[in-house]
């Protein structure tokens, strides 16, 4: 009985696994980004391959000729040489781009539509300034506290003289 339940069970892990690897689902897939990579930086000039990952057959004479000495090499064959290990010298990659004026291209197009929302809230969201903010209003406010004299050790009361009707110099 046991036996059975052990054949059981390994059939059903056979059977699960033969469906997993038929149905494309591998136990251990590699993943693009865990592969080294070419990138043409500044900071770090040797990158982890070359270029070219699939050579011609030209290209291949070429590397063989390589091993031999270089003195024997035209200028066009080293520059194909190096052309194969990498996409760009150390004067194209410190070479200017453009895409400085497209980012402030961007940056000036949503500055301007948020200046568009901000303006359209003003007129269709937000109501009228409160009075409160009227200069009358805020005149009426400080007499009042002046004349309830509100904080007077500290406060804007300390600062007013009472008896003169005046600011304290």
């Amino acid at each position: 009985m046991l036996a059975t339940r052990a054949l059981r069970l390994i059939g059903k892990r056979a059977i699960s696994t033969s469906v997993c690897v038929r149905g494309g689902h591998g136990v251990a897939k590699v993943e693009d980004y865990t592969l080294p990579a070419y990138f043409d930086r500044r900071d770090s000039p040797l990158p982890d391959v070359s270029y070219v990952q699939s050579l011609s057959p030209e290209q291949k004479s070429l590397k063989e000729k390589e091993m031999g000495s270089w003195a024997a090499l035209s200028n066009d064959e080293k520059i194909a040489l190096y052309r194969i290990s990498f996409k760009q010298s150390f004067a194209e990659m410190n070479q200017g781009s453009a895409e400085w004026k497209s980012v402030l291209g961007g940056v000036f197009f949503f500055l301007g539509f948020t200046g568009l929302v901000i303006i359209w809230q003003r007129i269709y969201v937000y109501g009228a300034v409160p009075h409160t903010f009227d200069p009358e209003y805020k005149q009426q406010e400080l007499q009042r506290m002046l004349d309830m004299r509100v904080n007077p050790i500290e406060g804007i009361s300390s600062k007013w003289d009472y008896e003169n009707k005046q600011w304290k110099k």
